[in-house]
């Protein structure tokens, strides 16, 4: 595994939605924003979903970046980061991000993880806890709990995670007019889409449109996606729940409570579970809560890592040189 030199990604504040646009090497070219913030505050790494990017964090970073350096890279598959023979599963992301965390900070860091991105996040806690202070759990994708599902979101989920025919659907998806493929994601994932502003809706679509040029694009969702549903399950999820048992690290987690890809009752079993971590439920919002509550979210956490989470901001603050 080889990475770009760690005093290559230290960046200044990067007002509004922008970020700086940065690559490195994680066994091949890996694409990130670079949000800028202090260089000696500690490090945010924000992990996004399934179908994301670097840019579903461009509302909640700069609200963050007065105090900790906030970074944001696509995953393998995902964004302007291809898969380049990289695996785009949920392990082999986690693979990627540990890369990445190992390449852009010398201490620990805080992993902010949103869906898919939580789950990868919870993962390489578990894996490499020396490696992670804290955790910010933003709708994750945790264990399949007994609940009513949102019945357009499980049979969704359940073709697309079905090999032939997920391919199938998503070669028509890519078919359709890519600002109506975003509209359409953001529709899914928001209680009210009305709340992001326009700019922040057009960033969306030029990634995406960057995206759709990729080929493999359809594969690579397929097979996340796939990964995502396996690693939840029933069955196959016994080592996903061994694994967030053996996290000792702070953490918070936030849930929408109008989240149809991933029920609020998931987040209050874990709660249950985990009396341990803090939980804080948004009431009328849906799945992305960083994109349609951005202060309200960001509220929670600079509180959190001001209480419960300062072990976290302390362990994630740089060493003086």
């Amino acid at each position: 595994m080889t990475a770009t030199p760690r005093d290559q990604v230290v960046g200044e504040p990067s007002p509004g939605l922008g970020g700086q646009s940065r690559w490195t090497d994680i066994d091949g070219p890996v694409h990130y924003l670079d949000f800028g913030g202090p260089a000696q505050g500690p490090m945010i790494i924000c992990v996004h979903g399934l179908g994301g990017s670097a840019v579903n964090w461009c509302a909640i970073a700069p609200l963050l970046t007065g105090k900790y350096r906030v970074l944001a890279p696509d995953l393998a598959g995902h964004g302007l980061t291809r898969s380049a023979g990289r695996g785009t599963d949920v392990a082999s992301n986690r693979t990627l991000l540990h890369g990445f965390v190992r390449a852009v900070s010398r201490s620990p860091v805080i992993l902010m993880g949103n869906s898919m991105g939580g789950m990868i996040s919870l993962l390489e806690a578990s894996a490499d806890p020396a490696n992670v202070a804290g955790l910010i759990l933003i709708d994750p994708a945790l264990p399949f709990v007994p609940s009513r599902p949102d019945p357009f979101v499980a049979a969704l989920f359940a073709l697309t995670a079905t090999p032939v025919i997920g391919r199938f659907l998503i070669r028509q998806r890519r078919m359709l007019p890519v600002e109506s493929i975003v509209s359409r994601t953001l529709a899914l994932c928001c209680a009210d889409v009305s709340r992001l502003p326009a700019d922040l809706v057009e960033r969306h679509v030029e990634v995406a449109r960057q995206r759709a040029a990729l080929a493999g694009d359809g594969r690579d969702f397929a097979d996340a996606a796939r990964s995502v549903v396996e690693t939840a399950g029933y069955v196959r999820g016994q080592a996903y729940r061994r694994g967030i048992w053996k996290i000792t690290c702070p953490v918070l987690l936030i849930h929408g409570e109008r989240d149809r890809l991933v029920p609020v009752t998931a987040a209050r079993t874990a709660a249950r579970i985990h009396p341990a971590w803090s939980v804080v439920v948004l009431p009328d919002v849906g799945h992305v809560p960083q994109l349609e509550a951005p202060r309200e979210t960001a509220s929670a956490i600079s509180s959190w890592l001001q209480t419960a989470g300062k072990p976290a901001s302390n362990a994630a603050t740089p060493a003086a040189s």
